[in-house]
């Protein structure tokens, strides 16, 4: 199968860069690199949820954005990296208990702007959000030269 990543890391070589991260904080996990996307999960408890007990919509986002960000930069030639500037983040249906799932696809991979379409689904597979995460690629800089994408 074509893969669309530049460049080569192990799954778990990806779940080491969460560690003293956003994404380590919520409890967030890589579960899976394809030829096309990446899949991760994220639990509903008390570090994701409102004070309602329902999955908090910041969480999503920032769910949604990190699946789509580390696509992005996997997406990414050697010397380049990625930096969100926009995304727009849809809640179609609550959770409140147990483990949500997301991927992230291409929608456009281009030479400056890339464009990830990210859905997040409960345990029943039911789609519970829907992202959409703008990034620009831009040429490394001396300070994310030696950034956490190395193989």
């Amino acid at each position: 199968m074509k893969t669309i990543w530049k460049k080569t890391i192990t799954l778990d070589a990806v779940r080491q860069m969460l560690n003293n991260t956003l994404c380590q904080r919520l409890g967030m996990d890589l579960t899976e690199i394809g030829g096309n996307f990446i899949k991760g999960t994220m639990p509903v408890d008390s570090r994701t949820v409102q004070p309602m007990g329902l999955l908090h919509g910041g969480a999503s986002a920032a769910f949604a954005e990190s699946l789509g960000s580390i696509a992005g930069m996997l997406a990414c030639n050697e010397d380049e990296y990625c930096v969100g500037v926009d995304i727009n983040v849809s809640h179609l249906h609550s959770v409140s208990s147990g483990v949500v799932t997301g991927a992230a696809r291409p929608l456009h991979l281009g030479q400056r702007i890339q464009i990830w379409d990210i859905c997040i689904h409960d345990g029943n597979n039911r789609k519970v959000c829907v992202s959409r995460l703008t990034l620009s690629v831009l040429k490394n800089r001396n300070e994310v030269n030696e950034w956490r994408f190395k193989s």
